[in-house]
């Protein structure tokens, strides 16, 4: 399941550095497939849109830090445990129950991420 940050999120910014897949965005700052990755062309979302990988789309949070469920790994293949959540003072990044995954659909997407 991708990660998640609660509206208990303290804007620290602590988490943003340490996403492998750049998926995690300041409130309110738009995000695109393309930020962080190596994708190019066109990327097909969970919702099953097909968008182009540098098009900008709207922020899901204005006010706190938040991830991109469809760049979100959980870290794996690079990382033991979430990064996010290894380094959040305030235990705000967690599993989203809306978006159960198995490891084998994150290194899925991992790998379409990091061609």
């Amino acid at each position: 399941m991708a990660i998640m940050i609660t509206d208990e999120c303290i804007n620290c910014g602590a988490c943003e550095p340490e996403c492998p897949n750049n998926a995690i965005y300041e409130g309110g700052v738009a995000w695109a497939v393309t930020d962080g990755t190596g994708v190019q062309g066109k990327y097909k979302l969970s919702d099953g849109r097909v968008v182009e990988v540098d098009a900008e789309h709207s922020p899901i949070s204005e006010d706190f830090y938040y991830i991109v469920p469809d760049k979100c790994t959980e870290c794996v293949g690079f990382h033991e445990e979430p990064q996010c959540a290894a380094v959040c003072p305030v235990d705000c990044c967690v599993p989203d129950p809306e978006r159960v995954e198995s490891e084998e659909e994150l290194l899925a997407r991992k790998d379409r991420l990091h061609l």
